[in-house]
């Protein structure tokens, strides 16, 4: 089971990252200057509609949204970790997943912060970092 300080920790080893408390939810998010890689999502009342209307409901705990390499990306995790991984009408079109932090294992945590901040950091940056750490960058 992970947390938010395991979401801090994490992203606070990445180059560029920086944690920022949004303004409306006041929730965290995990940002590079490109842009936002992972946040704190809480239920809007529209979003708990929607899931009635679809027989679902918002689950227990805390919710992180995290951006994904595409819609691809997106639709695999779904399928493939359903336990772990969600969407909402909200999200439709949009290359993010929600993720249930009470279910994730740290470490695939990491993982998935990692790919998420990889779409938010510059190609030099990642390529870098991914050297540093005896990975090899996406189409090499």
């Amino acid at each position: 089971m992970a947390t938010l300080n395991d979401v801090r920790m994490i992203a606070e080893e990445l180059p560029g990252a920086f944690e920022k408390i949004e303004g409306h939810g006041g929730g965290a998010s995990w940002r590079t200057r490109r842009g936002m890689f992972a946040w704190e999502r809480g239920p809007s009342g529209r979003d708990l509609e929607q899931l009635a209307e679809l027989g679902r409901a918002w689950p227990e705990g805390v919710v992180l949204g995290v951006r994904t390499a595409g819609l691809e990306a997106r639709d695999e995790l779904l399928a493939a970790f359903p336990d772990l991984f969600f969407t909402i009408p909200h999200f439709d079109g949009y290359p993010a997943v929600l993720l249930r932090l009470d279910v994730i294992e740290p470490e695939q945590l990491r993982e998935v912060l990692i790919e998420a901040w990889l779409e938010r950091v510059s190609r030099t940056t990642a390529a870098e970092w991914l050297r540093e750490h005896g990975l090899r960058a996406r189409g090499e």
